[in-house]
């Protein structure tokens, strides 16, 4: 995990290094729609180039063992839900969407001087809701010294077919999480028990 505290002088630069002379609400916004649509707007996410496999009546033990397996290396990434196994190998498209995604958060963070901490694809994990996960990319916000879950997780869907992440979210208690696909970038925010899909983030007010 790396921790950040903004600095103005640090957050113009990465704000000018993205085009940006004042990261204001409008500025970043208009960027993002432009960086994160490109030409993925029409990108057919069936699959073809994320690697994704589902292991039916997988159990908690079968999945810490592939956890084990695969040691310290990025991926690939797992995720399980009630006795299936997700195991995802992301493509260079993927990987490099979430990064682009990861960085426009942080330029924005250094900008309004809010302190966070990347967390990257940290595994989140309960064996009594019998659900794990690990996300693209996510976040702590604040001085936090032992978190147990990030404020907001990061998925990419470049190619369909994987395991429901929200409902494995939902029950791990993260509170918000975005999800990027086909150019667009949903902000989902939980309410209660359950997630909704707002236009402006809670976690991030002003984006």
């Amino acid at each position: 995990m790396r921790r950040v505290r903004p600095a103005g002088a640090r957050a113009a630069r990465r704000a000018a290094e993205f085009g940006c002379e004042s990261w204001t609400h409008d500025t970043s916004a208009l960027y993002s729609r432009r960086m994160l649509a490109g030409s993925f707007d029409k990108h057919d996410d069936r699959p073809v180039e994320d690697k994704i496999v589902l292991l039916r009546d997988a159990t908690w033990a079968d999945y810490q063992r592939h956890l084990e397996m695969r040691g310290d290396h990025s991926a690939p990434r797992f995720a399980y839900l009630e006795g299936v196994l997700e195991i995802m190998s992301p493509s260079f498209t993927h990987e490099s969407i979430k990064s682009l995604i990861g960085s426009l958060v942080e330029v924005w963070c250094l900008e309004k001087g809010v302190e966070f901490t990347t967390c990257g694809s940290w595994t989140i994990e309960q064996k009594e809701q019998r659900r794990g996960v690990e996300p693209d990319e996510c976040y702590v916000f604040g001085d936090v010294t032992d978190p147990q879950r990030p404020d907001l997780a990061i998925e990419v869907v470049w190619t369909s077919g994987g395991l429901d992440k929200l409902e494995i979210y939902r029950k791990l208690e993260v509170r918000e999480v975005w999800f990027w696909r086909r150019g667009q970038l949903t902000v989902h925010s939980l309410r209660g028990e359950s997630y909704v899909q707002v236009s402006t983030s809670a976690v991030l007010p002003g984006i």
